[in-house]
């Protein structure tokens, strides 16, 4: 039997704000955006993931910006940066887990290339790049 993370909650001060961030400044879809007044769901999700993320009013107790190390993975961890800072995204340079810890530039292995950015809130995100992505793009 296949288990599915399907969900994430990330705990946010101002759905609207973090709506913008999500979806138009990283290019999450919306999936969901519904209010009731005292309970409000907004679901976004990346494009071509299978797990989302919600934001919103009513949904979970936690403090925002204490969510840290949600990832994602890429094809192309440049274009994934080039394409963060297009959108005025501030994010680290492209680094690797050296030595004496992370370095900037892309790593030698095909899996250890990494961004990292937080959101308004300072929810931690980290993109990583994928060899299984990278060679479903054909590269």
């Amino acid at each position: 039997m296949d288990w599915k993370i399907e969900l994430v909650v990330v705990p946010v001060t101002d759905v609207d704000r973090a709506k913008h961030f999500y979806a138009e400044q990283l290019g999450f879809n919306v999936d969901v955006d519904h209010d009731t007044g005292s309970f409000r769901i907004v679901q976004l999700t990346p494009p071509g993931s299978g797990c989302s993320i919600a934001i919103g009013v009513g949904l979970a107790e936690g403090v925002p910006g204490s969510l840290q190390g949600l990832q994602v993975c890429v094809g192309d961890i440049d274009a994934a940066h080039a394409q963060l800072v297009e959108r005025g995204v501030e994010v680290t340079p492209v680094r690797h887990m050296g030595a004496n810890g992370w370095e900037d530039g892309k790593g030698t292995q095909d899996y250890d290339s990494f961004v990292f950015f937080s959101d308004p809130d300072g929810n931690g995100w980290a993109i990583q790049e994928s060899p299984i992505l990278r060679a479903a793009m054909g590269a």
